[in-house]
């Protein structure tokens, strides 16, 4: 056995960062600079919790739920599992998706573990309609087999917990946000997405209204750790109401589990 080892399953954060349909960008301001003051210090305006990697908390969607810092620590962090589940265009993590992908994990899924489903869309996140438009996800199955099985939380190398069908990208809620996705949609298939996408988020519903917890956009090294075990931290900020925040998702693994066929993730100037 190596050394314990950390790698990061992180996207970066910041201005510029990609952002989902709906998301106003971060604004930051340097209210000290190194020419003037001999100091750096900067500030967050209009600063979207939901960019870049981050947990959602029940009260993003359910009404009444609990907010982050009525949270445990512990809902953070415990043994994973990383599901190696290649999808493409649209596509859904089915049951039969994740039965198999656990077969080749050390000790399969166990009540407790948190799951985290590589897809292979973290190398995609950026402003393109790979990402955001045509994103895969997981099936409403799949998201009670999560549940009946008693995991402690499933995170995404995807821009939701849900498929972007199920969001109002689409036609739900306050949507279309993204007009042309239904109508490609129409285009492929011949009916309105909503005729197979009915319901609005409900992956967010059944994930985070029975507690388990849900982790969006995971990325930085994950395709290291794809069918391994390890232990797992994805820390929020302590912020007081809040609905969800950005993480620092971190794996735990011992160096000789690591694939080492795959590169270091390298992010180009900025966040991406």
């Amino acid at each position: 056995m190596g050394k314990t080892v950390l790698v990061d399953l992180s996207h970066p954060f910041g201005r510029g960062n990609p952002l989902w349909p709906s998301n106003g960008d971060f604004h930051i301001d340097r209210v000290q600079h190194m020419p003037m003051h001999y100091r750096l210090l900067q500030t967050f305006n209009d600063f979207h919790m939901h960019n870049s990697t981050h947990a959602d908390s029940p009260s993003h969607v359910i009404p009444e739920a609990p907010y982050t810092h009525e949270l445990p620590l512990e809902n953070y962090c415990g043994e994973a599992v990383c599901l190696d589940i290649p999808k493409k265009h649209w596509e859904l993590i089915t049951v039969e998706d994740i039965e198999n992908a656990a077969k080749k994990v050390e000790g399969g899924i166990k009540e407790g573990d948190w799951v985290l489903i590589c897809t292979g869309m973290n190398k995609r996140w950026g402003e393109n309609d790979d990402y955001f438009a045509y994103s895969p996800g997981m099936s409403i199955e799949g998201a009670h087999w999560m549940v009946d099985h008693k995991v402690k939380g499933v995170g995404f190398d995807l821009q939701a917990l849900d498929h972007i069908l199920y969001t109002y990208a689409a036609e739900h809620g306050p949507g279309p946000y993204v007009p042309r996705i239904v109508e490609q949609y129409i285009k492929e298939f011949g009916h309105s997405p909503l005729e197979d996408f009915p319901e609005w988020e409900p992956v967010h519903t059944i994930l985070l209204g029975n507690n388990v917890m849900g982790i969006e956009n995971l990325g930085g090294d994950i395709e290291k750790v794809k069918g391994q075990r390890f232990w797992f931290c994805a820390f929020p900020l302590r912020w007081y109401m809040g609905d969800g925040t950005i993480v620092r998702a971190v794996a735990f693994i011992d160096e000789d589990k690591i694939n080492k066929d795959v590169p270091d993730r390298v992010y180009k100037y900025g966040v991406y």
